[in-house]
């Protein structure tokens, strides 16, 4: 059974960091897509950031160069790292895990919530002005 826990999240002035953990069950982040997602208030869910399986991985747009994924394998973890948070972060964000995509071999990861089949309760991240 897959099962997902995130936590990290806080009230942070803009500007200043957080690091999101995300405890997974055993295996899923070496056999599993891997994403992260965010949902503010009145707005859809969105993706910010996947990880293969195998280890790439890739942000979206708007928040590229702030937001890094990685993992700690030992304790079955998966980290977003956020700097230079705005108040546009505020969100309550989701990781979750879904089958990989293959194209020539390469395996990837789509950024739709609806390919994601399993999915954590979720972690508040407010950044105030």
């Amino acid at each position: 059974q897959v099962q997902l826990a995130e936590s990290g999240g806080g009230t942070v002035q803009a500007g200043g960091s957080l690091r999101l953990s995300c405890v997974a069950s055993v295996n899923v982040i070496s056999n599993y897509c891997m994403g992260w997602f965010r949902q503010a208030p009145g707005k859809e869910r969105e993706g910010v950031a996947t990880r293969t399986q195998y280890g790439r991985t890739n942000y979206a747009d708007s928040v590229s160069g702030r937001f890094t994924v990685s993992t700690d394998n030992a304790r079955n973890t998966l980290y977003l790292q956020i700097h230079n948070l705005k108040p546009e972060d505020t969100a309550i964000y989701y990781c979750a895990a879904g089958n990989s995509r293959w194209a020539g071999g390469i395996s990837y990861c789509l950024s739709a919530p609806n390919e994601y089949t399993y999915w954590g309760q979720g972690t508040q991240v407010t950044v105030s002005s």
